[in-house]
């Protein structure tokens, strides 16, 4: 009798042992650990839309022969084509701009956020920046334009975001999470804050730096330089009723030629109005609703 039990004891016992060790080699190989443990990693950093505020446009997270895999190509909603539209950083970091040409993302932008995580935006019509430069972004900062350079066949905006180890993870826009084999359409509500999201560089584009501005109840007016080619460039940027359409104009005119002005209803900025003037003299100004600037003939230099 006390062998039997003795016998029964150590039978026990090596299944229990088996046990465990089968428990623990499923825990090491589960895929699904991994991919938790990627989704975690991104969310340290809150990703809104890559669009306009207010903007609704399909979230495509499609299977079978994306690449890479598991990465969101934004598409046309609706009646509202995505061609042309602007694209905005999901998120505050460093961006740089590449070029691709003809093959693969095309003209792309990477940003790499305060977590060291990324977000990769591609076949862009066109870029902010020079290729090969970067730049400080806020959340949403205009990064380019919705195009279809590279290996793409239609416009959309093909968009990814990684970990800090550079793998691709599930992603996270809005709140709103987009798995593989799903399509979602994800309204935007960047750039809807008080703070306007141009700045007079973005608008007057590579190598234009401010050399003069002026108040204006309701926004400023900027005049930059481009001491590269010798041109002005003119801008007047909202600071109220940003993302709504309301009256505001931008006006330049070099000495010896006519006044130029971009006037209409805009949503947040007016311009840009670029002009060749090494070494004259010029006039500028601007407007938003009823209070306005203008200069006498200045910076002759």
């Amino acid at each position: 009798m006390e062998q039997r039990f003795t016998f029964r004891s150590r039978r026990r016992r090596v299944a229990l042992l088996v046990a465990a060790l089968l428990t623990a080699a499923a825990a090491a190989f589960a895929p699904t650990i991994v991919a938790n443990a990627q989704d975690v990693s991104i969310q340290a950093v809150t990703h809104k839309s890559p669009f306009n505020c207010n903007k609704t446009f399909n979230a495509n997270n499609w299977s079978g022969g994306h690449n890479p895999s598991n990465t969101i190509d934004w598409q046309d909603y609706g009646g509202d084509d995505i061609n042309g539209e602007n694209v905005r950083a999901t998120a505050a970091g460093t961006a740089t701009f590449y070029d691709a040409g003809s093959t693969s993302y095309g003209k792309w932008v990477q940003i790499v956020h305060s977590d060291g995580s990324r977000t990769r935006y591609a076949h862009l019509a066109s870029m902010v920046g020079a290729v090969g430069t970067s730049k400080t972004v806020s959340q949403g900062t205009v990064i380019g334009t919705v195009g279809s350079t590279g290996g793409s066949d239609a416009p959309h905006l093909h968009y990814e975001q990684r970990n800090a180890s550079g793998s691709v993870v599930t992603p996270v826009v809005e709140g709103v999470q987009v798995p593989l084999g799903t399509k979602k359409a994800i309204k935007s509500t960047n750039a809807c804050g008080s703070t306007n999201p141009y700045t007079p560089e973005e608008v007057c584009g590579s190598g234009y730096s401010v050399i003069d501005s002026q108040a204006v109840t309701g926004g400023r007016v900027y005049l930059l330089y481009n001491s590269g080619n010798g041109y002005n460039c003119v801008t007047t940027i909202k600071s109220t009723s940003i993302g709504t359409a309301s009256a505001v104009s931008a006006s330049l005119q070099v000495e010896g030629g006519t006044m130029t002005t971009d006037s209409g209803s805009f949503a947040y900025y007016a311009g840009p109005i670029r002009k060749s003037a090494a070494d004259d003299c010029v006039k500028w100004g601007g407007s938003v609703g009823s209070s306005s600037y203008l200069s006498g003939f200045e910076h002759c230099t």
